[in-house]
């Protein structure tokens, strides 16, 4: 009887599917979410729109010798004074056109955000790290650095950042970055604490493993799933974060494209019936910013460990 049996079991076995990878149910539970779907095309769209502005732009919006004073805060769908393009979202105040500025405000808001998110992201993992493999003194010392960070509110830390250093790219992801590093250092040191009692980091003591190889090639990759939901969502935070030190001046200078700045550009002639110069590049704003938070959110409940099955 088991000599008939045998081989049947075996091939329903066999013809069993392999176990699914995490990245397999990631990537399984994530696209049947229509929600975070429309937010990744979102992003998506505000990437390839900000990597190809420079071919895709109808003009270059901070050339000033192709700008024509004739064509100022012009109402969408108008054409230029020489009849030679239309502005399908019109212009603002320095006659250049809005939906040239938005591509190219959009580039430079999305690099601000990425660059100071990736480096506080390094920065606060390192310190998290750090804080929860060698404890004692040097946790207590890290986490009361990061404590007194997250005491004050980032906008205030931001802006008087910013008042030291000046205006300028540069100078905004600075302040995003110390503003930023301290979220990460606590993230990764819960993370890390959970790693830490785990007995493949006792295993690697045990076979005199340098700290550092522990840290980053066993603990690291553990700790990393929910510093990449934080990243995302700290990513739409840095962006907006941007958008409102240039809208208050103390951020992106004018000569520099940025989606606050062209806000700010047109607050002034709000009341004047000029709605769109402001409207269309806060509209953009708001798009990018609902994309990230949609793919983030639904990243963070895939990876909620209380959720997984």
């Amino acid at each position: 009887m088991s000599a008939v049996t045998t081989p049947a079991v075996l091939e329903e076995v066999i013809a069993l599917p392999p176990p699914e990878t995490p990245w397999q149910r990631l990537r399984r539970e994530f696209f049947a979410n229509k929600l975070a779907v429309a937010g990744l095309v979102l992003l998506l769209l505000a990437v390839a729109v900000a990597v190809l502005a420079p071919w895709i732009s109808p003009q270059n919006p901070y050339d000033i010798g192709k700008l024509d004073i004739f064509d100022s805060k012009l109402p969408p769908g108008s054409k230029s004074a020489a009849g030679s393009m239309t502005y399908w979202l019109g212009t603002d105040g320095q006659a250049r056109d809005l939906l040239s500025a938005i591509f190219y405000g959009l580039r430079t808001s999305l690099m601000v955000g990425g660059f100071s998110v990736a480096a506080a992201l390094a920065i606060g993992t390192t310190v998290g790290l750090a804080a929860a493999y060698f404890g004692g003194w040097v946790d207590a010392l890290l986490m009361r650095i990061a404590d007194i960070q997250l005491s004050f509110p980032a906008i205030l830390v931001a802006l008087i950042l910013l008042a030291v250093l000046g205006k300028g790219v540069d100078k905004v992801i600075i302040a995003l970055i110390i503003v930023q590093w301290a979220y990460f250092a606590r993230a990764a040191r819960g993370a890390a604490l959970v790693e830490r009692a785990k007995e493949y980091v006792e295993a690697a003591q045990c076979m005199a493993l340098g700290s550092p190889r522990i840290l980053l090639r066993h603990m690291l990759p553990n700790c990393m799933p929910p510093l990449i939901v934080i990243a995302t969502i700290d990513l739409a935070h840095a962006i907006a974060l941007e958008s409102t030190l240039s809208f208050l001046g103390v951020g992106v200078p004018v000569t520099e494209p940025s989606l606050g700045m062209l806000i700010a550009n047109g607050f002034e002639f709000m009341l004047s019936g000029h709605y769109w110069i402001s409207f269309f590049p806060g509209i953009a704003l708001a798009l990018a910013i609902v994309g990230i938070n949609l793919v983030g959110d639904h990243l963070r409940d895939i990876l909620n460990p209380h959720n997984a099955h």
